[in-house]
């Protein structure tokens, strides 16, 4: 039942109001001895009273809160999210190839089921501290209608909801080139990244050619 749904009386249980001739329940006849107390004017103020007083009582409506499903993940220590609509796949750091004359950030390129993938070091990107490879590295896969890469993370948290009223939009402590790509910190302190921009921006885009 909502909260704004009101169970029907039961079967066989009578209102009980002041003049009515049907004879009172115990519950009436103590209503009536505590209204017979007071004036009708008194009475007439003491129910006017409750009336204001519930006009001013919120009601409670069904909530309209929206939520954003993110992937979150470590860097440097620190949590990070993107949106799952942006994530194709999470898999293991395997099998990577270095590619020569290519930015920093740029680890190299993997070779996901025939699809040549280049994996980017958001970390050197976003001038973090770097840590090393360990066995909890994965590969977060994103995607869009004109891109796909693999971003590398150092732990992946898990999938999880967050509400979008929760995420500030921006805030002083992030500057530099973290705060173009940023959508915005929870109050969990996750940093929730932009995927969209992070795709589409030139940044990081790198085209490599494969010779077969």
């Amino acid at each position: 039942m909502s909260p704004l749904e009101i169970s029907p009386e039961k079967p066989g249980k009578s209102t009980v109001a002041l003049g009515n001739s049907v004879p009172p329940s115990r519950e009436g006849s103590a209503a009536i001895e505590h209204w017979a107390t007071h004036s009708p004017e008194e009475v007439k103020k003491i129910l006017k009273s409750r009336a204001v007083k519930l006009a001013q009582e919120p009601v409670p409506q069904e909530s309209a809160e929206t939520y954003v499903e993110v992937v979150e993940f470590l860097l440097a220590h620190e949590h990070y999210a993107l949106e799952s609509r942006y994530i194709r796949e999470v898999l293991p750091l395997e099998r990577l190839t270095p590619l020569p004359c290519t930015p920093a950030f740029v680890l190299g390129i993997i070779n996901l089921r025939g699809e040549i993938l280049s994996i980017i070091d958001i970390k050197k990107f976003f001038d973090l501290p770097e840590l090393g490879f360990t066995d909890l590295n994965k590969v977060i896969v994103l995607q869009s209608e004109c891109m796909t890469f693999g971003v590398l993370a150092d732990e992946v948290i898990g999938v999880h909801c967050i509400p979008t009223m929760k995420i500030q939009l921006a805030i002083p402590t992030l500057t530099g080139i973290r705060a173009a790509y940023l959508r915005g910190v929870t109050s969990e302190q996750i940093v929730v990244l932009d995927a969209e921009r992070i795709l589409s921006d030139t940044q990081i885009i790198v085209h490599e050619s494969v010779s077969g």
